[in-house]
């Protein structure tokens, strides 16, 4: 097994994707009423930094509207109401909120463009589980951000030229530094292929827990993840590999911030079926990883073939 540390700096590649950010914020505030979507559009024209890299809108009942991005908060002082909130959720739902309630349930809502918006409130407990949340009080936009050619630098780390084939990879690095914008790249070069090195496409399996690899809406992936990748969204991760190797016979099986016990097993008995796997996990270091005793028999016994840290 080997070790890569990898200084990323996506700065160059998000300069070519600015144009998308861009299309990508207004397809957001589509969802507001006309005067917060004013609101919010000229406090982003007013700040040119943060239209680049805006990442999250925030909106909480009776408080002020923030607007977030890795280093920079803006606070607008405009204190959205409960009738605003209903009509944003209307819009996000369709006009159809009952039809989006197992996905209210789940805390988010995924929409057009690969957007996902949390959402908390009261919860409607029954039987132990969240049958409903009444009274939501808070809306987290989240911008959708495809950055191609983001894994080109690590790449060469995971495809195996010589065999023609992907190591078994684990991809680490604190909370907010791309891991899931990188796995996403990654999925996409192998199942498409990478002609220029000579390795042909692969039929990639995504387990997609929470919809932010493929993002998915009404079944169609908003994120382009190749034209071989199967996704299952939804589902716990060790489920959703269950199912994939039993019903879609993949080459390469991907998942997003593994961790639990029953992580490790599936991802165990994917690996000893032949399925080569690609994962990311939270950590700063080794020493933190080794801390999750199942993540470091995976990695003692070698099933783990790189493990490269962002």
């Amino acid at each position: 097994m080997s070790f890569f540390i990898c200084n990323l700096n996506l700065g160059h590649v998000f300069d070519l994707e600015r144009k998308n950010i861009m299309k990508n914020i207004y397809e957001v505030l589509d969802y507001f009423p006309s005067n917060i979507c004013n609101l919010i559009s000229n406090t982003i024209k007013q700040n040119k930094k943060i239209e680049q890299e805006l990442q999250e809108i925030r909106i909480r009942c009776k408080r002020p509207i923030i607007l977030k991005s890795r280093n920079i908060e803006i606070i607008i002082e405009y204190k959205v109401n409960e009738k605003e909130i209903l009509t944003i959720l209307e819009r996000l739902c369709n006009n159809s909120i009952y039809a989006y309630k197992n996905q209210i349930c789940e805390g988010f809502i995924t929409v057009k463009g690969g957007h996902r918006v949390g959402i908390t409130g009261t919860g409607v407990i029954e039987n132990g589980k969240i049958i409903n949340i009444k009274y939501i009080t808070s809306l987290n936009f989240r911008i959708a951000r495809e950055v191609k050619g983001c894994s080109s630098k690590i790449l060469d780390k995971i495809i195996d030229v010589k065999n023609n084939s992907v190591n078994n990879t684990l991809i680490i690095s604190p909370p907010g530094r791309g891991k899931t914008t990188i796995l996403r790249d990654i999925i996409r070069n192998i199942s498409n292929g990478i002609t220029s090195i000579g390795v042909s496409g692969k039929t990639c399996g995504v387990v997609d827990e929470r919809g932010e690899i493929a993002a998915m809406y009404h079944g169609i992936p908003q994120n382009d993840i190749g034209i071989r990748t199967d996704v299952i969204e939804n589902v716990s991760k060790s489920k959703g590999m269950e199912i994939l190797i039993r019903s879609m016979a993949p080459e390469v099986i991907a998942c997003d911030e593994i961790g639990s016990k029953e992580d490790v097993e599936a991802i165990r008995k994917a690996l000893l079926s032949g399925v080569k796997g690609i994962f990311t996990m939270h950590g700063k270091d080794l020493e933190e990883i080794k801390l999750n005793k199942e993540i470091n028999e995976l990695i003692e016994n070698k099933q783990i073939e790189k493990i490269i840290f962002l």
